[in-house]
């Protein structure tokens, strides 16, 4: 229980694995578009105004709150959000939700190879759980993304990608503007995932961007352990495994040829590692996407 006496469904001492991995704001089944978007009194109100404590293993949410109130609990940390507040939940963070009942608002779900598809420059902000007040501009935003995900069209899946891609960078603009200096932990994570960016397919290992960023090894380790709550092996698999849904969602590059550019040399081996990250065959990802 939390100080205020609402049950939350979540314990920072539980193992990872033991938490639920979810494909949508509370459900499991698979994920039926490229963008999701729902309204939260559809989707908490059939769950008590309750979501317990899950993640999300290749996708990222933008919870906004224009009616109510929400507790947040991302990755052990506590947010209130009422009207005109916004949350972003990066994939693999731990989150759960306690609504006041009547709460209303939207969520939107992205795919890894949506965020994946980002400059560079976007990776340290959509590696972290951000949150702020929603601009004119951004709720406007929301307003046609909702609108273009009820719609029908040819070129739907592209316009709801670009207006994703706007929205993202609009919040981080919005939150980064004024912000004071970053701990040097931060900055830290913010060049490693800026030297990821450039270095994913040249077979870097974790000694080499220890060196590149002049810390020991274990250091930088400790460093994303903290930041990420994963070792810096696996954050470095799970940049790797996002690039490749981003190059399968978005190319029509040959499988065998997208895990050779990941440094990949055998094209089976590439489809083991797909498959363990995701539960899925590269083949079978990249028709589930083409078929939404």
């Amino acid at each position: 229980m939390d100080a205020d006496g609402i049950g939350w469904h979540f314990s920072g001492m539980t193992p990872r694995p033991s938490i639920p991995v979810f494909t949508l704001f509370g459900e499991t089944s698979a994920f039926p578009d490229v963008i999701h978007c729902e309204r939260v009194l559809d989707r908490a109100r059939l769950h008590d105004w309750v979501i317990s404590a899950h993640r999300h293993r290749q996708m990222s949410q933008i919870l906004q709150i224009e009616a109510g109130r929400a507790e947040a609990r991302v990755d052990g940390r506590v947010m209130v959000l009422g009207p005109g507040d916004w949350l972003y939940i990066p994939a693999q963070a731990v989150h759960g939700f306690v609504f006041s009942q009547g709460a209303e608002g939207t969520v939107l779900s992205f795919l890894a190879p949506i965020t994946a598809g980002m400059t560079p420059q976007m990776s340290p902000w959509l590696a972290r759980p951000q949150t702020g007040r929603l601009s004119d501009r951004a709720a406007g935003l929301i307003e046609d993304m909702r609108a273009t995900h009820a719609s029908r069209g040819t070129f739907r899946t592209q316009r709801l990608v670009g207006l994703s891609h706007v929205l993202l960078a609009t919040i981080a603009e919005d939150t980064l503007d004024g912000a004071g200096p970053a701990h040097p932990a931060e900055r830290h994570m913010d060049a490693l995932d800026a030297l990821i960016a450039r270095h994913l397919a040249a077979g870097w290992t974790a000694r080499d961007y220890a060196a590149a960023l002049h810390v020991t090894t274990g250091h930088l380790n400790r460093i994303v352990q903290a930041a990420k709550g994963c070792s810096l092996t696996a954050h470095l698999e799970a940049a790797l495994m996002a690039e490749a849904c981003r190059l399968i969602a978005f190319t029509r590059m040959p499988l065998a040829e997208i895990g050779f550019r990941l440094g990949f040399k055998d094209p089976s081996y590439f489809s083991r590692r797909f498959r363990r990250s995701f539960g899925e065959a590269p083949a079978t990802y990249r028709q589930r996407i083409q078929d939404s």
